[in-house]
């Protein structure tokens, strides 16, 4: 249901300029070559972010320093697709967290909240029984474009 609430949004938002833009796939600088998925997909005025985790910009490699330091480093992730793709963290309107370990949410939100100081995104957190590359936590978002690119 929620998938398709979003899927009915998308098209109703993004209706007058989907037709003649279509779908436009993004990929960010540094990102990992050979992934089965773009970093980001803009149909009509909306972003979709694939799932972010704390890897350093253009490696595989999960930054140290635990809860705070992977959350800081994805949300530094979806920034700069963001930012590539013409928007920014205030455009976002829909996050979702996926947690290693539910008990870590005090501290993700800690710093989640840091990176949304006024009119935070609509959120959903779930926790997950194991994430990409051994992360603790990974974000999607949703978020409305900038001007066409």
């Amino acid at each position: 249901m929620r998938v398709g609430a979003l899927i009915a949004i998308a098209l109703m938002v993004g209706a007058g300029s989907a037709g003649a833009q279509g779908k436009q796939v993004i990929v960010a600088p540094g990102a990992p070559p050979g992934l089965p998925f773009s970093s980001a997909v803009r149909v009509g005025n909306l972003l979709f972010l694939s799932g972010q985790i704390g890897t350093k910009p253009g490696t595989r490699e999960v930054v140290p320093g635990g809860i705070e330091a992977e959350t800081r480093q994805t949300l530094e992730n979806i920034k700069a697709v963001l930012e590539h793709a013409g928007s920014s963290l205030d455009r976002v309107v829909k996050c979702t967290v996926f947690l290693g370990d539910m008990q870590t949410f005090g501290a993700m939100n800690a710093v989640y909240a840091s990176f949304f100081p006024k009119d935070p995104p609509a959120r959903s957190t779930f926790g997950a029984n194991g994430l990409a590359l051994g992360a603790a936590i990974e974000i999607e978002c949703i978020a409305l474009a900038g001007d066409a690119q």
